[in-house]
């Protein structure tokens, strides 16, 4: 069966689509589409270039296809409208007319395009006038580069935001220990330390933003700070004081104009230290403690006990004896409730273990006085009265023995928005009958009124922050430093249909006092107005041993893992007969609608303040007076500005105009409005150009121009250069001088179109030239190239000139010059040989016809060509015969050679002294064995080595010049050979003179002796040699003078290698990442060659081991002969290292040495890491009491901290003369 026939192709569009414009312009032999289309078709010598081929070259020819393109930003372009049938428009007939009718025009040139457009010198558009066109983004840029300075009223405050505390720049610090490197401003030192029991890196101001914004809330203690009178002290005046210092800043939140203050001279006036970070509760109760002496000594009963009334509550420590029940009561004052956390419990819960009974027993027996002897004993803690302001601190912060560090806990604690602390008052039996009434019954219930939050998984790393309830605004606020947000609810509203349903229905079954069974747990909600990791807990199910557990009907929880401080106020019952309500919004918080009373500040305080305003107003008005100038300004720039690049335009080919560079213009255009991208290559903006402006626009003599060059677009003779073209702009000579005079800035040099290079364009016409009769020429030997038969009349050719000549572009070809002709020196070896004959190698020449000869002849008239049949030069040939029985008999000779000498040929340099044990030897130069293996392996092409010269082994005093028992006197300049090899050497070549040594139990013996003087000079008379690094094993010794060897050290038995490492540090956990280069396995015991030089520093050299090794500088460690190389600066000569020298490399943990610079030995935990050193705290500040001079010093004998009561056991402070549980005596009491 016939194949089938394949069906014919669809043939192509012969003519234009529908719509299409016909492009005459790029038609086949039109000369003017390319500016170089005139080569070879009208010119095809240098003398017949005219003025109009060198227009046409940069495109201002009259015949170049470059368009005058209209401005886009003045004129609009006109749309046709489709055409009317009897008066009428009709859609129709305008879309057929569009389909139908196919538009030729001969005058009509492309349409202006960003793309079409990109070699157009004439068009002037898409330089960068759409950024001027919109005047807001416009201004927005002029602001950025003339800078208004801040914006003082970005710092006015708002009157439904609370006034925040400034935090300056944050720095990072380190835990607090002597010498730290790290720095905290004092600003934020303060605020940070008022609110955990941790350290941290804090940021300026954090810590007293928390206390402060929370002292602040409580009207009579800010009443209190207000009234307090300055102390009669003419060396430190009361401005200089603390309380003056708290007025202030009470006074900047209250009646501050400022969104932030910032309390930097409270932190200064307390003289903390700002190289150190402190505990922040320790903080809090001494800066408590300094108030209450302040306050103590007014004259005022009621500043008196400020303190003890708003803050200080009373609890009761107590101690039964189980046998004769006797009772022993011990009253205690405290600021604050601390609670022990536990994950997912209530704070209800929490009290109620602080209140459990404790059951002293066994070895923890209690000394009854009325027995007289240890006894069984119960003892528990009452709580007997409540300050109306109560503090629960939650210890997040707690110390860990098992890393022997502070840790925060994550655990997870929930707080109601109230609580009834009726219900943990007084003795058990009291609370158990309280636990039945209603909270409205409560005379001890308060509501929430701040919480504060650590934002940081470290006890030393972190952010701290506050969420408390403005009384003046009456709503719940989030102080972030300076940073305060409006929480629209602290307690998320639920939605109605899921508070009803099932649950509802069974709720009206269940007695109030009978709790629920199976009841489901609640959702977990987190809060959206915070990145705080708070959330809300509606009615968590109540435990059902906890005595604080709160009923059915109770208040909303609020769930945190970051919350370590809760601050509660008493709710006033006389002025709140509403029933209890959770804190909602700002309108509704918690219980009650309080009304805050006013707070006066005093006079001075009120003064330091109203500066203050006054001054953030003068900015104020000063930062409006500049903007609107600055507005004025913009507007003149960008009228003038505008009016000149929308008359920039060339309209005529004749009129006169200037040439400028893309790039100058769209700087030009850019320079008011956007920073340079670039400021090394492109005129950045002056910074007085503001005024400069204004004078520009209103006086005859301006400011200096600001240069703006062209140079991209100029040659090296000053003129226009034709390779630049694309980057060409051809503008009017009016609007250059308008840029000049109105703008202040030169468009430098001034070149006009007639400003053409006619060397450049002569040097390019070459080239074009070249480019277009090359291949044609190329073309027409590749036509007669081939011979016909072996008898036709040729010549040869080299191959390799041949090969480039016919590329395109061939690579022997240089710019400017002519080609090189087949027989230049480079390839004429290829055809003719040194006796002027045909060369042997014909695999380097070709034959060519006569016919391509003569075209090559005409291209280079003085080339020679050797015919086709001339015969290949006889001398060459001679010697080529001969050169072949010589390489037999240089290998032949290699060969026996070989087999004589195979030991030193198998064994020599590559180091093994082993099998030469006892066995005669002999020392010869490495090179020599070097140059006779290449020999040995290549006869016929490597030259035989003359010589065995050992004379540079041997001093001028006839000794030996090195040690051979020196390990670094062995180098690679000599090798160790058999005697019988040395004598065979003898006779096959000159050698001499003879060292000869012998391994005797692992030492070299030798004829000649060793001058000492003449081994140094040999040793360190070098440039650039190598020495060995030994790299140390972690478990290796240190090295030094006693213990250094050539040897490795001694290797101590491994340690068993533990699986897992409890620790509560994350870089400390043998799963936790650690960076590539601590990964990488080092090869501990291992020599390494290394290349040093006498001028290289030990700094130079470790860089160099940390590009080789990838050991971090800082963690390496440099010894010498045991002494550690520790002068960075020393160079390798001043240290006395010799060539082939032995170093030691030990690597140290960065874990161990980075964090502290104490050249002491610290205390290490069990995984050997430094443990940080605490410091002292708050000596020497206003709080700690004395001075760094009054401190004991580390010699003298240390008190005892604590005593222990012989009768409960607790421990007392050091000074107390009796137990603060029990009332025992304690002994050595003073």
């Amino acid at each position: 069966m016939a194949p089938k026939r394949t069906r014919r192709a669809s043939p192509g569009p012969a003519g234009l689509s529908p719509g299409e414009r016909l492009k005459r312009a790029k038609l086949t032999g039109n000369a003017s589409y390319s500016a170089w289309g005139w080569v070879a078709a009208e010119v095809t010598d240098t003398s017949g270039i005219t003025d109009e081929h060198r227009l046409a070259t940069y495109g201002f020819s009259r015949n170049s296809n470059n368009t005058l393109c209209p401005n886009k930003h003045v004129e609009k372009r006109n749309t046709s409208s489709p055409p009317k049938v009897n008066g009428h428009t009709d859609p129709q007939a305008g879309q057929e007319l569009a389909d139908d009718v196919i538009v030729i025009s001969d005058d009509e040139g492309p349409a202006c395009s960003t793309k079409a457009c990109k070699l157009n010198p004439y068009c002037l558009n898409y330089l960068g006038q759409d950024r001027w066109e919109k005047a807001d983004a416009a201004y927005e840029g002029y602001l950025k580069v003339y800078d208004l300075g801040e914006n003082p009223l970005l710092d006015a405050k708002d009157d439904r935001i609370p006034v925040g505390l400034k935090a300056s720049n944050p720095k990072p610090i380190l835990p607090r220990a002597p010498g730290s490197y790290h720095t905290v401003e004092p600003r934020c030192y303060l605020l940070c330390q008022c609110v955990s029991t941790g350290s941290w890196t804090q940021p300026v101001g954090a810590l007293v933003l928390t206390i402060s914004q929370v002292w602040f809330q409580d009207i009579p203690f800010r009443k209190g700070v207000y009234e307090c009178q300055p102390a009669q002290d003419a060396q430190h005046p009361f401005e200089e004081s603390p309380i003056f210092q708290l007025q202030v800043t009470f006074a900047a939140m209250q009646l501050s104009v400022l969104r932030a203050f910032n309390p930097v001279k409270l932190v200064e006036s307390l003289k903390l230290r700002a190289t150190e970070q402190q505990d922040a509760q320790e903080f809090s109760k001494l800066f408590m403690a300094h108030l209450d002496t302040e306050f103590k000594g007014q004259h005022s009963p009621e500043l008196k006990e400020l303190i003890p009334n708003q803050f200080q509550g009373k609890l009761v420590y107590n101690t039964v004896c189980q046998n004769c029940h006797r009772r022993s009561e011990r009253d205690s004052d405290f600021l604050e409730i601390e609670v022990n956390l536990e994950n997912n419990a209530t704070l209800e819960e929490r009290l109620s273990a602080f209140l459990e009974p404790e059951i002293l027993s066994g070895d923890n027996k209690y000394l009854c006085q009325r027995c007289d002897g240890l006894q069984d004993a119960k003892r528990f803690t009452e709580l007997h009265n409540l300050p109306p302001v109560l503090h629960f601190s939650l210890l997040r912060f707690v110390y860990d023995f098992t890393s022997m560090e502070r840790k925060k806990s994550k655990q997870t604690i929930m707080f109601p928005t109230y609580i009834d602390m009726d219900r943990f008052v007084g003795a058990e039996e009291t609370r158990r009958q309280r636990r039945k009434k209603h909270a409205k019954e409560s005379k001890n219930l308060y509501e929430l009124r701040g919480i504060l939050l650590h934002k940081g998984a470290s006890a030393y790393h972190g952010h701290y922050e506050a969420q408390v309830f403005d009384v003046q605004n009456q709503g719940w606020y989030q102080f972030n430093d300076e940073t305060v947000t409006k929480i629209e609810s602290l307690v998320p509203k639920l939605d109605a249909s899921k508070k009803t349903g099932k649950g509802t229905k069974d709720s009206k079954k269940t007695p109030a006092n009978q709790l629920p069974k199976g009841r489901p747990p609640k959702k977990r909600r987190r809060i959206d107005d915070s990145d705080s990791e708070i959330e809300i807990v509606e009615n968590p199910e109540p435990s059902q041993k906890g005595e604080g557990s709160p009923t059915r009907e109770g208040p909303e929880y609020i769930s945190s893992k970051d919350a370590y401080m809760l601050v509660y106020a008493r709710v006033d019952h006389k002025s709140s007969p509403e029933p209890l309500r959770p804190a909602h919004s700002s309108s509704s918080n918690g219980v009650s609608q309080p009304h805050p009373c006013q707070a006066t500040p005093p006079a001075k305080a009120l003064e330091v303040v109203s500066n203050l305003n006054t001054e953030h107003r003068k900015a104020c008005e000063d930062y409006t007076r500049r903007e609107q100038e600055a507005k004025e300004r913009f507007n003149r720039i960008r009228s003038t500005v505008a009016d000149i690049y929308r008359t920039w335009n060339v309209q005529s080919r004749d009129e006169e105009c200037v040439v400028a560079s893309r790039r100058a213009l769209e700087f030009w255009l850019s320079r008011h409005i956007a920073k340079p991208k670039n400021p090394k290559d492109t005129p950045k903006p002056s910074t007085d150009a503001l005024p400069e402006v204004e004078e520009t626009t209103s006086k005859e003599a301006g400011p200096s121009p600001v240069p703006i060059p062209i140079s991209g677009i100029v040659c090296s003779h000053g003129k226009l250069d034709p390779e630049k073209v694309q980057d060409m702009k051809v503008m009017k000579a009016a609007a250059h001088s308008r840029i000049a005079e109105e703008d202040s800035c030169l468009l430098t040099p001034r070149l006009t179109t007639r400003d053409i290079c006619a060397t450049c364009v002569q040097r390019m016409f070459v080239e074009k030239l070249y480019q277009v009769e090359h291949p044609r020429l190329v073309s027409q030997f590749d036509d007669v190239v081939a011979l016909e038969s072996d008898d036709d009349d040729g010549c040869y050719i080299s191959k390799a000139w041949l090969k480039d000549w016919r590329l395109t572009r061939p690579k022997m070809h240089m710019e400017g010059a002519p080609d090189p002709p087949p027989d230049d020196e480079e390839y004429l070896r290829d055809v003719v040989c040194e006796h002027d004959g045909l060369a042997t190698n014909s695999a380097a020449r070709k034959r060519i016809s006569a016919e391509a000869r003569v075209i090559l002849q005409e291209l280079f008239p003085n080339w020679r060509p050797l015919p086709s049949s001339m015969e290949q030069c006889p001398v060459c040939e001679a010697l080529l015969h001969i050169s072949k029985e010589d390489k037999r008999e240089y290998r032949k000779q290699a060969e026996e050679e070989k087999a004589r000498l195979k030991h030193m040929h198998d064994n020599a340099l590559n180091g093994n002294t082993a099998l030469l044990e006892d066995v005669p030897c002999a020392i010869v130069p490495s090179q020599f064995v070097r140059s006779w293996r290449q020999w040995i392996l290549r006869p016929g092409e490597v030259s035989r080595p003359g010589t065995v010269d050992n004379s540079s082994f041997i001093c001028e005093h006839g000794m030996l010049a090195f040690d051979p028992n020196a390990t670094g006197d062995l180098d690679t300049s000599m090798t160790i050979i058999k005697r019988s090899d040395w004598d065979a050497l003898e006779e096959l070549y000159s050698a001499g003179p003879l060292i000869a040594i012998e391994n005797s139990s692992g030492k070299f013996l030798h004829e000649l002796g060793i001058c000492s003087d003449c081994r140094l000079t040999r040793r360190s008379s070098f440039d650039m040699t190598e020495v060995t690094l030994r790299v140390l094993e972690p478990g290796d010794p240190t090295p030094t003078p006693q213990n250094y060897s050539d040897d490795f050290p001694p290797r101590s038995p491994m340690k068993p290698v533990q699986a897992t490492l409890t620790t509560y540090s994350k870089r400390q956990n043998e799963g936790s990442r650690k960076s590539k280069r601590i990964r990488q396995i080092r090869e501990y015991g291992k020599r390494r060659k290394v290349t040093i030089t006498k001028a290289m520093s030990v700094k130079e050299l470790k860089v160099m081991l940390n590009d080789e090794l990838g050991i971090p500088v800082i963690s390496q460690r440099l010894f010498y002969r045991g002494h550690e190389l520790n002068d960075s600066a020393a160079t390798m000569l001043s240290l006395g290292i010799l060539s082939n020298d032995l170093l030691d490399l030990k690597e140290e943990s960065e874990d161990i040495t980075i964090l502290t610079d104490s050249d002491g030995d610290a205390p290490s935990g069990a995984n050997g890491k430094k443990k940080r050193t605490e410091g002292e705290a708050f000596g020497g500040t206003l709080l700690g009491g004395y001075s760094y001079s009054s401190a004991p010093s580390s010699s003298q004998s240390l008190a005892p901290l604590a005593i222990a009561c012989p009768a409960c056991t607790y421990e007392n402070g050091a000074a107390d003369v009796e137990c603060a549980i029990c009332g025992t005596p304690l002994p050595n009491a003073t």
